[in-house]
């Protein structure tokens, strides 16, 4: 009997336009699916059935998705949990967290403390399923791997470093079909309070010298600036000095 494996998908953001796209590790959530499970992948997502968005991921050899049909204001969390509940799946895959809304991460935790399940973190592939048990292979810095066998079910977080999600087909995404469903009219009250706004560019960090020793310090202090637009004060007035260190922060962009 194959095993039941549903992906999660999202609404991505691309990180310079800003222009809603497939998420990244969603797609690659949906790659891997389609490597275990072929056809009987199920894709779910929780929102708004008329996104055109998610024909870019049925563009990717899907026949069908299915929309739990709610608005941007409620809590995803619930439909979520409520429909996984009532599905039997072996194994659910989810990016490590979102391109837009919160992007804080936290859903497939929380769904995996709703079900009772276990989650396992930035999986990079699944190896083998065999005998209620898979083999995954984490993502670890630097490229490297680690082998790990976990009971089924559970929640995969995809991490970046698995495969990346075929090219999308416009005329196959468009035949798909959208299997619209009631989500859970649950609000997030918490969302509701916050308010959106472009992020500030962070403030641009002084060059400061890392010196082991005392004489390593002192050829630091005293010598000749790099550029040749640094400015000994020696005689100038408290003021003129404050002034000037004022000028150069705002040049370096420290304070605004």
């Amino acid at each position: 009997m194959p095993h039941k494996i549903i992906s999660l998908i999202s609404v991505g953001r691309h990180p310079q336009s800003g222009r809603a796209r497939r998420s990244d590790q969603d797609g690659r959530a949906v790659e891997l699916g389609l490597k275990l499970s072929g056809s009987q992948l199920e894709v779910v997502h929780a929102g708004d059935s008329e996104e055109p968005v998610l024909r870019q991921y049925a563009g990717m050899g899907l026949a069908e998705i299915t929309i739990l049909e709610q608005d941007q204001s409620m809590d995803a969390v619930a439909s979520l949990s409520t429909y996984l509940a009532s599905r039997d799946a072996d194994i659910v895959l989810t990016g490590v967290r979102s391109e837009s809304g919160e992007s804080s991460g936290m859903v497939p935790y929380i769904l995996a403390e709703a079900l009772g399940w276990p989650l396992v973190a930035r999986v990079a592939d699944i190896v083998e399923i065999k005998d209620g048990t898979a083999e995954v292979l984490l993502a670890l810095p630097r490229g490297q791997r680690r082998a790990a066998t976990v009971k089924l079910p559970f929640i995969a977080t995809i991490d970046s470093a698995a495969q990346e999600a075929r090219q999308s087909a416009y005329g196959p995404g468009l035949r798909a079909n959208m299997v619209a469903q009631s989500g859970a009219n649950e609000l997030d009250e918490l969302r509701a309070n916050w308010s959106e706004a472009p992020a500030k560019p962070r403030p641009k960090r002084l060059k400061m010298v890392k010196a082991k020793t005392a004489a390593d310090r002192f050829k630091a202090a005293t010598a000749k600036p790099a550029g040749g637009s640094g400015k000994v004060m020696k005689n100038e007035s408290t003021e003129e000095k404050a002034q000037a260190i004022f000028d150069l922060l705002i040049e370096e962009k420290v304070i605004r």
